[in-house]
C-alpha cells in the first residue's frame, strides 16, 4: 500500500511539473519554409490565390483522398474559402484576407476541433524569371499549457507538410 501511495504522488507530481513547464513554454509560434520555382510571379500565384487549386499541389489533399471540401465566395478574390472535413487530417477552414497579385496571399485558418486558429501568408519574390515562395503560418495557441507543447512542436508538426507542398507546387508550375 505504501508503494502504491508513492507511485500516485510521483504521478501527481509529474504531471503537475508538466503543467508548470506548459505555463513557461511559449504560446507563439512561427513555421516558415522557401522554394524557388524555375517560372516567373505571375505563372505561380494562380495556383496560390484559387483555393480549388490546392487540391492539386497541397500534401492534405492526396493522403486523404475522400476529404470532404466545401468552397465559398468567388475563387481569387478576398473572401474567398475552403472548408474540409477529414478523419486523417482534421477539419478545418481556410479563408483569403489579403493579397496582392503575384506578391503575396494572407489567409485566416480555424480549426474547429481544437477551436484554435492561425494566419497563414505566401509570398512571392520574382527575380531573373525564378520566383522564390516562402509559406509560412504563425499564430499564438493562448493560455492552455498543453497547446504551449503543441506551439513548441509545430514547426516539426507542419513543417514537412509545407516542404513538400512546395515541392508538389513547384513541379505543377514547372510542368505546365
Amino acid at each position: 500500500m505504501k508503494v502504491l501511495k508513492l507511485a500516485a504522488s510521483g504521478l501527481i507530481g509529474f504531471v503537475l511539473l508538466l503543467v508548470i513547464i506548459g505555463f513557461l513554454l511559449p504560446s507563439e509560434f512561427h513555421v516558415q519554409r522557401k522554394i524557388t520555382i524555375d517560372a516567373p510571379a505571375a505563372k505561380v500565384f494562380p495556383y496560390v490565390v484559387d483555393l480549388k487549386q490546392w487540391r492539386n499541389w497541397g500534401i492534405w489533399f492526396s493522403r486523404d483522398p475522400n476529404m470532404q471540401i466545401t468552397y465559398s465566395g468567388a475563387a481569387g478574390e478576398i473572401g474567398h474559402k475552403s472548408a474540409w472535413i477529414s478523419e486523417s487530417e482534421g477539419s478545418g477552414e481556410m479563408t483569403i484576407t489579403s493579397f496582392t497579385a503575384n506578391q503575396k496571399l494572407i489567409y485566416n485558418l480555424y480549426f474547429p476541433d481544437f477551436d484554435m486558429g492561425s494566419t497563414g501568408e505566401i509570398t512571392l519574390a520574382e527575380k531573373e524569371g525564378q520566383t522564390e515562395v516562402t509559406w509560412s503560418d504563425y499564430g499564438d495557441v493562448g493560455g492552455n499549457p498543453v497547446y504551449h507543447y503543441f506551439a513548441l512542436m509545430m514547426d516539426s508538426m507542419i513543417g514537412p507538410d509545407f516542404e513538400a507542398g512546395l515541392q508538389n507546387l513547384k513541379a505543377l508550375v514547372e510542368s505546365n
